[in-house]
């Protein structure tokens, strides 16, 4: 089963597993078989569930409602974001406005059929829209009580310093950040989280398998295999891309005698291993099938001693991404429309 932790400097508590529905439910996952993945997801504990309000341009949020209904509301932790571009995407269907951000709300509650969210994030940062009216609006959100807490995604340190500061002033605080971080990619070590513990903030870090990658079935000098997510021109091959040089790939095979060691699976040790840091709540895993939920949860609870810790940075020096300007480069320049 999993364990919980709580999320940054307040009382919250959430599964350090965390199911997330990003690149499956509404566009790769028949509905079907998205309600079997959450089912699992529930039957093994797992009480924290993420979505957005872009993934599948809100189809995700209405078949991860439908997944949930009928469980008591109380016991789940319901997490949304908003920012990206979603329904006709007009001039005001994006970004971080109060307009934007009031309506969007709405939306994602009417679609995942509850009266609140725990935790709503700010899924970019919006450079078109003062950060003053962006905090004022998600102020006002948790006093009407449409979310109770507010988190964000992706923003750099110097932006979460200036939330944090302003939430601060408005009476509310932010308790989370959702960024990339993986054994293969940890941008977020040297500014983004020593911001976050300054400013009791933690992270749930997506993609801890950086995209499968460190699952290990992809191989160096072999095509990638037919149905995963390297094939999928939906999206999933551009976002894994970066990692598919025979460098990393090679590399990643490295960490076998270290999984091995632990009786874990590669996926499981990818997964294990982003919890280590102190500073992360949870690790967002997804699903095209229910086992792949089952086999996700036997990361909670492992501790990888130090010398195996050194092992794996043994194994994949060269190859892991640390520059922090990554994040501020990846940020959107203006508003998508």
């Amino acid at each position: 089963m999993v364990n919980y932790r709580y999320l940054g400097n307040s009382g919250l508590k959430i599964s350090e597993i965390t199911y997330g529905n990003w690149l499956t439910h509404g566009s790769q996952v028949e509905n079907d078989v998205a309600t079997e993945c959450v089912r699992a997801a529930l039957d093994a504990g797992i009480s924290t569930f993420d979505t957005a309000d872009v993934y599948a341009n809100t189809a995700a949020e209405q078949v991860l409602g439908d997944a949930l209904k009928g469980e008591r509301r109380e016991s789940l932790e319901i997490f949304t974001k908003v920012y990206w571009p979603t329904g006709p995407k007009g001039p005001n269907d994006t970004g971080l406005s109060r307009k934007h951000i009031m309506e969007s709300i709405n939306g994602s509650l009417t679609r995942l059929g509850t009266d609140y969210v725990d935790l709503y994030q700010a899924h970019r940062f919006d450079v078109e829209t003062p950060l003053e009216e962006t905090m004022q609006a998600f102020a006002d959100v948790v006093r009407q009580g449409k979310a109770l807490y507010i988190g964000v995604s992706e923003w750099t340190a110097d932006q979460i310093r200036q939330g944090a500061a302003l939430a601060k002033e408005l009476g509310f605080q932010l308790i989370s950040s959702q960024p990339q971080y993986s054994m293969l990619w940890r941008v977020i070590e040297d500014e983004v989280v020593p911001a976050s513990k300054e400013t009791g903030i933690s992270q749930i870090v997506w993609s801890p398998m950086a995209q499968g990658v460190l699952s290990g079935k992809y191989l160096p000098g072999q095509p990638a295999p037919a149905g995963s997510r390297a094939t999928d021109e939906k999206g999933g091959a551009q976002t894994i891309s970066r990692f598919m040089t025979d460098e990393t790939l090679a590399a990643v095979q490295n960490l076998k005698p270290v999984a091995a060691e632990l009786d874990l699976s590669m996926a499981q040790l990818a997964v294990a291993w982003v919890l280590q840091n102190d500073n992360v709540a949870a690790a967002l895993v997804g699903a095209s099938r229910p086992e792949q939920v089952a086999e996700n949860v036997k990361a909670s609870g492992v501790t990888i001693p130090a010398e195996l810790m050194k092992q794996i940075d043994a194994a994949l020096d060269g190859v892991v991404v640390r520059d922090p300007a990554k994040t501020l480069e990846g940020m959107p320049k203006k508003r998508p429309a």
